[in-house]
């Protein structure tokens, strides 16, 4: 945490990425992104130091979810659900835009995001909509792979939402099941070389929960093909047009 806020060293811009899933069922968004507002003089909590000194956005009006969509020929109002990975203002920033989605979010990581003790660790909750009654995630469906529970968000379970704690204590992720499976993962790490490393981002409040759940989506990519998409990852656009999934470590040894 002390390297985050007092490193001079900067990256270069990253992306902010949400994932839409096209299914019979209906249209699913994998988180909402950021907004433009946040270049409002006062947006942002000036006491806090995360705001200060660790992160810089640069988002303008028609990059947020809503024209993003539209330029997809595809309404917001069109969107059936929506998963929030984390309540995150990058991961929820633009939820002003689906008023009328069934929103889903962890009720543990609502909790932590709520109130002044949620805007101490870096949440906005005051920036969130006046409408957001999100449902709770319920994590019923059985086990999936490495993950010992599952939420299926269609009928015929090809679209579930699985926990990744590690980068907020209830975070999760999204898979689209098939061949390959698509792995939407919000913030489990910032990009894929990090993920195959074992490295653990210096906001996740427990490192070993967080290395565990790098082992398991690991060990996921070891039992069927996997395309890993996190949203902060420049090399995720291609690995999706081009359905790359993770190459195994063992096969990555052997290369």
């Amino acid at each position: 945490m002390a390297n985050m806020l007092f490193d001079e060293e900067w990256t270069e811009w990253l992306p902010i990425y949400t994932w839409l899933i096209e299914h019979e069922e209906g249209l699913i968004l994998v988180d909402t992104g950021e907004t433009s507002r946040v270049h409002e003089r006062g947006y942002h909590p000036v006491w806090h130091p995360f705001y200060r000194r660790a992160v810089r956005f640069s988002v303008h009006p028609d990059e947020e979810i809503g024209p993003q969509l539209r330029a997809l020929g595809v309404s917001a109002r069109d969107v059936r659900q929506v998963v929030l990975t984390h309540l995150h203002t990058d991961h929820a920033g633009g939820l002003i835009h689906l008023t009328r989605s069934n929103v889903w979010v962890s009720q543990a990581e609502l909790a932590r995001a709520n109130g002044w003790g949620g805007r101490v660790q870096g949440y906005l909750p005051h920036r969130w909509p006046k409408w957001f009654e999100p449902d709770f995630i319920r994590f019923d469906s059985g086990p999936f792979g490495p993950f010992s529970q599952s939420m299926s968000l269609t009928r015929r379970g090809d679209v579930i939402v699985v926990p990744t704690p590690g980068h907020t204590p209830s975070h999760v992720s999204v898979i689209v099941r098939g061949s390959p499976s698509f792995f939407l993962a919000g913030d489990t790490s910032y990009n894929q070389e990090l993920l195959l490393e074992g490295k653990v981002d210096g906001v996740s409040p427990n490192e070993e929960v967080s290395r565990q759940t790098l082992s398991r989506i690991r060990a996921l990519a070891t039992q069927q093909p996997v395309v890993y998409l996190p949203c902060h990852d420049p090399g995720s656009q291609e690995r999706l047009a081009y359905s790359e999934a993770i190459l195994p470590l063992a096969e990555m040894q052997n290369s």
